[in-house]
């Protein structure tokens, strides 16, 4: 292909090979073979159909601020509560049916309490029914101390004479558990009426916060440790299946009966509304509480091979 001429990518020194018209058009401007030009696959922007509206902070940001520094202190209570009031013995029988129903006899009288409550109102409200619950949780380890140790007697005494010297040597774990709980709760009113106590006296700005700041973070620790303790214990009756596998489900019986008369009598009389609602909330709990208790006893005589006159 000679010099200067067109090369395939166009005419050399400007004019078209052959000296024929220019193959795209004239030069400066012509019809352009391969149409008008064509759009871009996408569309041209678009100005945003809204102003911009300024960034709101969530609010739950300063709530989890103070929150976070909390919760060490709460995972460490609860797991020494558990560890102390939750020591699986020889005699615990762990059978998950009877978990589950547990678990949903309590969620469905939960929300039973709760309706009634809505439907027919309370005592100071929603915060009289929390503080209600609060007190039965601290109460009933404390009427599981005073009453329980008769429970277990007569269990003990009940049992055939050449059992009762080995359910005796097992009582070192319950006992144990309740000492524990008598500690918490002595610290506890120790920290509180010692935190009164010194702040009340004027030793300065810094000796003062100083004072208040380690008493806050011991608060911070053993009210959650006394709450979780409290639970763990009722639920678990203070470890008494160490001793004998049914000794948790006869105490519930009992001290399920125990906090019906003493909600009553701290309240003063019936919950409200009609008669029929007002005795569905005094014995609706106990009641069904008594049921799955003496299904669970039978259910450890067939299934497990539990009896309090034959197990060692």
């Amino acid at each position: 292909m000679a010099h200067g001429g067109y090369q395939g990518w166009g005419p050399g020194n400007g004019q078209p090979q052959g000296g024929g018209p220019h193959p795209y058009g004239p030069q400066g401007g012509g019809p352009n073979p391969y149409g008008p030009p064509q759009p871009g696959p996408y569309p041209p922007p678009q100005p945003y159909p809204y102003p911009p509206q300024p960034v709101r902070r969530r609010r739950s940001g300063c709530a989890l601020f103070f929150v976070s520094p909390l919760i060490p202190f709460i995972r460490s209570a609860r797991r020494r509560a558990e560890a102390i009031f939750n020591q699986p013995g020889a005699g615990r029988v762990a059978d998950p049916l009877v978990t589950k129903v547990q678990l949903g006899r309590a969620i469905i009288g939960a929300a039973a309490s709760l309706l009634l409550v809505y439907t027919y109102g309370a005592d100071d409200g929603w915060s009289g029914v929390a503080n209600d619950g609060v007190v039965k949780l601290i109460l009933a380890p404390l009427l599981l101390i005073f009453t329980g140790p008769l429970v277990v007697l007569g269990f003990i005494r009940y049992a055939p004479a050449a059992q009762r010297r080995v359910l005796r040597s097992r009582l070192r774990a319950p006992l144990k558990a309740v000492a524990w709980y008598v500690g918490i709760l002595v610290g506890v009113v120790l920290v509180l009426a010692g935190s009164a106590l010194v702040l009340k006296q004027n030793y300065g700005t810094l000796v003062n916060g100083l004072i208040a700041l380690a008493l806050l973070i011991g608060l911070v620790w053993l009210l959650p440790f006394l709450l979780f303790a409290s639970a763990y214990a009722a639920r678990y009756a203070f470890n008494t299946s160490n001793v004998h596998a049914a000794l948790p489900a006869a105490l519930t019986v009992v001290l399920v009966w125990e906090l019906m008369l003493f909600s009553v009598a701290l309240e003063g009389g019936l919950p409200y509304g009609p008669p029929a609602a007002q005795w569905s909330a005094v014995l609706g709990g106990p009641v069904s509480v008594t049921a799955v208790a003496l299904w669970e006893l039978h259910r450890m005589r067939t299934r497990h091979g539990v009896r309090i006159r034959t197990h060692g």
